[in-house]
């Protein structure tokens, strides 16, 4: 039997409620309600991240696209600026390689010819031999002076001597002949790198270091030869009197 109304309390009517089927329907719906209320927040919040731009001002997104331009100016003019830079360095690089290489050939060129270098090398060899000592200096001068004229790059004598602008022979009746102060005995060896049919008719001239030696008494033998090896050098001394002169 119901109580009366006046002896049932507040808190006592909201328990009966929430006991009863119908208000644990209507608190189902709810909670499904305020679910569904914050997924829709959740969502509009994203969509309002992903349009940024959505509600801005035309004036503001010209602005923007105009900054955006100026911004892209800028990088294309500096990926521009360091592209000519590293094609300049590439430039310089290759310009300074090749003024390397063409001065490693000059150097190369001039130390052969100042017999500073060993060298290889087409040439003649001229084997002079004479048994009564006739040979000397008037001889083997005229012959080394022949090839020089012949276009000689490289002489050699005895594979011990290297011949060059400043060499020096001299007569010695105890050791024969002294060449840059090395004695040297027949028979003597000159090899000379150049072209082999030139250096060959210098020195078979009529008149020429064969002719020469043979009106003597010596004998001359001479060979052409394709792969000729000089290794001896010769130190160069600095000029003591002669200065470079700078080119206008």
């Amino acid at each position: 039997m119901p109580e009366p109304d006046g002896s049932v309390t507040g808190r006592e009517r909201l328990l009966r409620a929430l006991r009863s089927s119908g208000w644990r329907g209507q608190a189902v719906v709810a909670v499904l309600l305020g679910v569904l209320g914050f997924a829709a927040v959740v969502q509009l919040r994203a969509n309002d991240r992903d349009d940024i731009f959505v509600g801005a001002r035309q004036a503001d997104l010209i602005a923007l696209i105009n900054t955006l331009t100026l911004a892209t100016d800028r990088a294309e003019a500096e990926i521009a600026e360091l592209q000519r830079t590293r094609d300049d360095l590439r430039g310089n690089a290759a310009a300074q390689q090749t003024a390397l290489d063409v001065a490693r050939r000059q150097a190369e060129a001039l130390g052969v010819l100042a017999g500073e270098l060993p060298a290889a090398g087409p040439g003649i060899r001229v084997t002079i031999s004479s048994p009564t000592g006739a040979i000397g200096t008037d001889q083997l001068l005229n012959g080394l002076e022949e090839l020089r004229n012949a276009g000689a790059e490289a002489i050699e004598i005895n594979e011990k001597v290297r011949v060059v602008a400043q060499t020096g022979i001299t007569d010695s009746r105890r050791e024969g002949l002294l060449v840059d102060g090395v004695p040297l005995r027949s028979p003597y060896v000159i090899d000379a790198i150049g072209d082999p049919d030139t250096l060959a008719t210098a020195m078979s001239f009529s008149g020429g270091l064969v002719d020469e030696v043979e009106q003597v008494g010596g004998t001359a033998g001479l060979q052409k030869l394709e792969d000729l090896q000089i290794a001896t050098t010769s130190k160069t001394g600095a000029p003591r009197f002669a200065e470079p002169v700078d080119e206008e």
